[in-house]
């Protein structure tokens, strides 16, 4: 196996050096003087970064935590939500609704394809409404980013609570968390924030303050979790290393500026895409600048994605990922998010080729980079 690796997978990413170093510091007290500056600054900066004025709430947890906290604090038992699924996260979120109790109404898509806003005004028009509305914005199993704003407005037309899973999409694709109205959004650390697993965040309009039910809660409560951050006294233990680091992570996002940061995204999902495509690939993932989070390719003819994931680990160092459920060995995925820029992009797609073509592909070999770089100076001149 090569002895330096390449981490590609739409979650964890890679780390700056820069966060790696704050979180190697040593360990200070959570309580302290030390760290209250930290957390006060990384509470402020998460702000920004969801583009609210509305407080964001840290746990220490994955993104999913973030998840389950959302439903914890917004259902009741036999309370009607409607769930909106178009992959694996889709499903999670449904999952989590039902061991809440919730009465899970759901509108499925085929994965791949793109959740629309007239089809969830209609079925929460045909189910008479319903308390919240659970929404994926970046659908890292298909590669799928939706078109948030508009289905945020399509719930809030009917006086639903809008909560939104943006794990992967927060910091890499535009999400205007106050300006779209949105009423709850989760996200977690170790995707474009650029920092490991372990943090989990979410932002909370006064509306879903005022809409929270019944179910049992303490770890995940909201009121608890704000209460404390009101005075920087968190009321359980944080990963002190981890916030550190988030801070730093956000700092940079910050610095480059959010619209420029997007801007990349956009360019390395193009890249991508057209290097796939020169080399005679098929697209699984839409063929759309939208969708600059992960790039999910179809399998050539009679390979196994799961040998081209395995080859690309054990000969290059390389990981990306494998397709889950009914798609694992039919589409690979390549995630561009966080701290990447077009040479791991280009690197990824020489792997592929070589693996590919050791596995009887009929491939052509050698445009893939060569188009990649073309494409990402192309938007880079837009």
């Amino acid at each position: 196996m090569s002895e330096k690796r390449y981490l590609l997978t739409p979650g964890p990413t890679p780390v700056p050096p820069e966060v790696l170093a704050a979180i190697s510091q040593p360990v200070v007290h959570h309580r302290g003087p030390d760290f209250k500056p930290v957390y006060e600054r990384t509470l402020a900066r998460l702000r920004e970064v969801f583009l609210t004025e509305r407080d964001v709430l840290l746990f220490a947890a994955a993104g999913t935590g973030a998840m389950e906290s959302a439903v914890a604090n917004l259902c009741s038992a036999g309370e009607r939500v409607l769930v909106v699924s178009a992959g694996h996260f889709g499903e999670r979120w449904r999952a989590i609704a039902a061991a809440y109790g919730a009465e899970v109404e759901t509108l499925e898509y085929a994965w791949g394809e793109i959740p629309a806003a007239e089809d969830v005004a209609a079925r929460l028009q045909e189910l008479g409404g319903a308390k919240a509305v659970f929404l994926t914005h970046s659908e890292t199993s298909t590669g799928v980013v939706c078109d948030l704003q508009a289905l945020a407005g399509a719930v809030n037309d009917h006086g639903a609570i809008s909560v939104v899973d943006a794990v992967s999409s927060l910091g890499a694709v535009p999400l205007e968390t106050d300006a779209w109205g949105v009423d709850v959004v989760v996200s977690g650390s170790q995707k474009a924030l650029m920092t490991p697993p372990g943090l989990a965040m979410v932002s909370v309009s006064e509306r879903a303050w005022a809409g929270r039910g019944e179910s049992p809660r303490f770890y995940f409560d909201w009121e608890r979790t704000r209460k404390g951050q009101s005075t920087l006294d968190a009321p359980f233990t944080p990963p002190v290393s981890l916030v550190a680091g988030l801070d730093v992570a956000l700092g940079i996002l910050l610095d480059q500026g959010l619209e420029a940061v997007f801007d990349r995204h956009i360019r390395l999902g193009r890249a991508c895409r057209e290097g796939a495509k020169a080399m005679g690939l098929e697209l699984f993932s839409p063929d759309d600048d939208r969708s600059a989070v992960v790039t999910a390719i179809r399998a050539p003819d009679g390979i196994d994605a799961t040998e081209l994931v395995r080859g690309l680990r054990d000969r290059f160092g390389i990981t990306i990922a494998n397709g889950q459920s009914t798609l694992k060995g039919k589409i690979f995925r390549i995630g561009h998010i966080g701290y990447f820029d077009v040479f791991d992009i280009t690197t990824a797609l020489a792997a592929v080729e070589l693996v590919l073509a050791d596995l009887g592909a009929e491939i052509e070999r050698g445009a893939a980079v060569t188009r990649a770089l073309e494409a990402f100076e192309e938007r880079a001149r837009v």
